[in-house]
């Protein structure tokens, strides 16, 4: 399965957009660590980042080709991106 990844700046509303398309995806969650494992659920917790830190909230779906994406917030960009 291919990894993708989309940039988002609200987490929830994009979500919600694309369920409301039909899309089935994961709930919107963050990471224990901060850092979003791919490859398991571990870790994850239920709803957006703490404070909606920027870079920590996820939200992940397939395509009908298999491919795996991964929705990620970023309310504000680090310095040089």
């Amino acid at each position: 399965m291919q990894g993708l990844h989309l940039i988002v700046s609200d987490i929830v509303a994009a979500h919600a957009e694309l369920v409301d398309r039909g899309i089935e995806m994961s709930e919107v969650f963050h990471d224990t660590s901060g850092v979003f494992h791919r490859g398991t659920e571990e870790g994850r917790v239920s709803g957006p980042a703490p404070k909606r830190a920027s870079y920590g909230s996820f939200a992940t779906f397939s395509d009908p080709d298999g491919n795996g994406w991964a929705l990620q917030e970023v309310t504000t960009r680090l310095p040089g991106r």
